[in-house]
């Protein structure tokens, strides 16, 4: 079945049916729905090229992936780039990602966008001041941002955790629970999430007349290796921490190795909250002692994003030009009062 026999057997123009496929305002919503119908009673499948040169669209959101020896994959990107490819191929979109030499992003995405495979674009991974926005704002494609830029000028489309929020209600927890000697085992520092979260722990702490022991604080990737040297270093001080807050699940495997290594319980001998992106693989709950967490969900953030992007241009497709989520904070047993 091609465009011509659908046509056809519609009785209909090609040009009406590739509007309606393609969501044109001016076809109506009883002939949009007839056509979608025999699209699906039909099995028809548009041929890319030819809805390339009907609607000028090539159909496809584009995103640039660093990658370089000693760069190493992110178990966390993996779930975005899930929701991303399940809404993506839901709406019959391709997915594009061009791969970068993590220092020449900017002008990855200039090409990818100059060169007319993609219809939109999208960036994660966020830093302050993000050099990526401005060359974004002198496109003519749109684009939508899965984060924030710390001191950046505000005026772009995002998706974005309240990265800060989520860490003051956390640690504002462990307060409550009457811990002092409070840790943050955070991702890298010069990412924007990072910045924000330690941030949340620092307000909270704060409030409390206390401040970020700046031997408490931890940077890096996400494994569970790093996790680990840590929480061991912590463990190492003369006044250890008494909690620990972790900026991923991953982490958290780590912490939780670096415990059991000391005979440490933990939620009685050490608290532990971790930030959980609702990873199908690392479930909290399923801890041997089940985590309190932030949590969020990437998959969940990559669906919308790319929701976004595919229907901008849609009648129906009224979206914020912003969207900050709050993250729920789930208390389970990793944390319980400071011990005496």
């Amino acid at each position: 079945m091609n465009l011509k026999e659908l046509s056809k057997l519609l009785g209909l123009s090609q040009t009406t049916v590739s509007r309606a496929l393609n969501g044109y305002p001016e076809v109506n919503a009883q002939t949009r729905e007839r056509v979608l119908r025999a699209v699906k009673e039909t099995g028809y499948r548009p041929n890319k090229a030819a809805q390339r040169l009907a609607t000028g669209k090539a159909g496809s959101i584009g995103m640039v992936m660093p990658t370089a020896p000693g760069h190493e994959s992110d178990i966390h990107f993996g779930e975005f780039l899930s929701g991303i490819g399940e809404t993506a191929l839901r709406h019959d979109h391709h997915l594009v990602m061009m791969p970068a030499d993590p220092e020449d992003e900017v002008g990855a995405l200039r090409r990818l966008a100059v060169s007319g495979n993609v219809d939109a674009l999208m960036i994660a991974y966020m830093r302050p001041n993000d050099a990526r926005l401005d060359m974004l704002r002198s496109l003519s494609l749109p684009y939508i941002v899965h984060g924030r830029s710390l001191h950046a000028l505000e005026d772009y489309p995002y998706v974005d955790i309240d990265n800060e929020a989520a860490f003051y209600d956390a640690t504002k927890l462990l307060l409550q629970l009457g811990h002092r000697r409070i840790a943050l085992i955070n991702g890298q520092a010069h990412y924007d999430f990072a910045v924000r979260r330690k941030a949340g722990v620092e307000r909270a702490l704060g409030e409390w007349g206390l401040t970020l022991d700046p031997a408490l604080a931890s940077h890096s990737p996400m494994t569970d290796d790093n996790g680990l040297i840590a929480t061991e270093r912590f463990l190492a001080l003369a006044a250890r921490p008494t909690a620990l807050l972790c900026a991923s699940t991953v982490l958290a495997l780590g912490v939780v190795r670096a415990l059991n290594g000391a005979g440490m319980k933990l939620g009685e001998d050490m608290s532990l909250i971790a930030h959980d992106d609702v990873l199908p693989v690392l479930r909290p709950e399923n801890f041997s002692v089940p985590l309190t967490t932030t949590r969020s969900s990437l998959r969940a953030a990559g669906m919308r994003i790319a929701e976004r992007l595919i229907n901008r241009d849609r009648p129906f497709a009224d979206y914020p030009l912003q969207e900050l989520w709050k993250a729920e904070l789930i208390v389970r047993a990793s944390t319980g009062p400071a011990p005496g």
